[in-house]
């Protein structure tokens, strides 16, 4: 055997074997930190839910006078009727562990349907918005999916529809406000939502020279 062959084949061998080891060290530590802090979460104590940034929704400025006759509408404006009486809270990038941790365990029924709720706000508000757009409304849409971003959802489309809505009107400094919101965003999209944004900006003051 190639002695050049036999000594890459050891060498390769023992970088594998030392990643495998290092990955499974790092996942049972990873495991170890996570039964942790479960267990320390378990026993937490409720704590009073009273103080939380509930979102209250403002249907009397949403263009409910528009497209009553689209059934799909009509729908989305019940859900916000539906909605309008229930506790809302954007607990996006919260785990089960970490709601606990913070507001105890007997809270998290609660707050996961809190958290419910406000997943189904937003898809109601991006589903409505769309429909808008797409009838020539595009101005009345601009209200749903601006209501959405300041409650900082982090559905992807809406930042990206209002980007180019303001992008194409100049309007730079809302875009800015965006990017604010986005950049405070605990989400997997938080990334691609800020490129886009800051995409749309550039599409308005054209390219930097430095």
């Amino acid at each position: 055997m190639n002695i050049g062959f036999l000594a890459s084949f050891i060498t390769f061998s023992l970088l594998v074997y030392y990643n495998v080891k290092k990955r499974a060290k790092r996942s049972r530590k990873q495991e170890a930190e996570f039964w942790a802090r479960e267990s320390a979460a378990n026993s937490v104590r409720r704590k009073s839910l009273d103080g939380l940034p509930y979102i209250k929704i403002p249907l009397e400025n949403f263009p409910t006078h528009l497209l009553q006759d689209n059934s799909e509408v009509l729908e989305c404006i019940e859900t916000m009727e539906f909605l309008s009486d229930k506790k809302i809270l954007n607990l996006t990038g919260w785990s089960n562990t970490d709601l606990k941790l913070e507001y105890g365990t007997a809270n998290i029924t609660a707050l996961s349907e809190y958290d419910q709720n406000y997943t189904l706000l937003v898809r109601t508000l991006q589903k409505w918005a769309d429909i808008l757009t797409g009838a020539g409304h595009a101005d009345e849409a601009v209200i749903l999916m601006e209501f959405a971003v300041s409650t900082s959802t982090d559905i992807s489309r809406t930042y990206s529809q209002l980007a180019d809505y303001w992008a194409a009107r100049g309007r730079g400094d809302k875009i800015e406000e965006m990017k604010r919101i986005a950049k405070g965003l605990r989400s997997s999209n938080k990334g691609a939502i800020l490129r886009h944004l800051k995409q749309s900006q550039d599409s308005i003051i054209g390219p930097r020279l430095f």
